[in-house]
């Protein structure tokens, strides 16, 4: 699974990095422990590629109440395809979650080891998503994503059984283009990513806590 990620560009670099004008009303700072049910700073289509918010941890528009949100921050992408609430989603609201690492907990004699694992080249990269808008009693909408995950590629099968599925920089506009709904096109896209390009090593175990965010968990 995708648990924790990091984002430590300020907004306009990210917007600088992908070439998207940066929203006026968007305001995010370095990220060292981006969790569940807090706000991630998206890429989606709507005419034009843009930057946006959005609440990870997907509600689907048909639930009753939003604790769903803390069951469905990832969703595996060998079923997708099969299952009614991602088969809508990933035909019609695909988006890209940017970050420039992320953890995974590394089974050790002790305990389990936190593992950060970025691009060798330390440049942003995004992950696979699919968002949906849910509304509450009150008629407020909620706009919430899910980050998709993917077997892992043979750095990160040392330390754990999936990874989020990081979509290449000349896949991108395939994910977000809103006349592709062709789910065959679709899912080959969510492979684990170059093994070649990403590195892992240990971190603080501060970051096993939220409350934590600061340079020092990736020191």
């Amino acid at each position: 699974m995708c648990g924790r990620f990091t984002l430590t560009r300020d907004i306009n670099a990210v917007a600088q990095a992908f070439h998207v004008p940066v929203p006026a009303s968007l305001q995010s700072g370095a990220r060292y422990n981006i969790a569940p049910t807090q706000n991630v700073v998206t890429l989606m289509e709507n005419g034009s590629t843009h930057l946006d918010l959005l609440r990870w941890g997907l509600i689907p528009s048909w639930a009753k109440d939003e604790s769903i949100g803390s069951k469905m921050i990832n969703a595996r992408a060998e079923t997708l395809a099969e299952k009614p609430s991602f088969k809508r989603l990933l035909r019609s609201r695909r988006c890209l979650i940017v970050a420039d690492g992320f953890y995974e907990w590394k089974k050790e004699h002790g305990g389990k080891t936190p593992m950060y694992i970025t691009m060798k080249d330390s440049e942003l990269f995004t992950f696979a998503g699919l968002w949906d808008t849910w509304k509450n009693a009150d008629g407020e909408q909620l706009r919430t994503c899910t980050i998709i995950t993917t077997d892992p590629n043979e750095l990160v099968s040392t330390i754990h059984n999936r990874m989020p599925a990081i979509i290449a920089p000349d896949a991108r506009d395939a994910w977000l283009d809103p006349e592709l709904h062709d789910e065959h096109a679709l899912v080959p896209l969510l492979k684990s990513y170059d093994n070649d390009a990403m590195q892992a090593r240990p971190v603080s175990r501060l970051v096993n806590n939220p409350q934590y965010d600061s340079a020092e968990l990736i020191a």
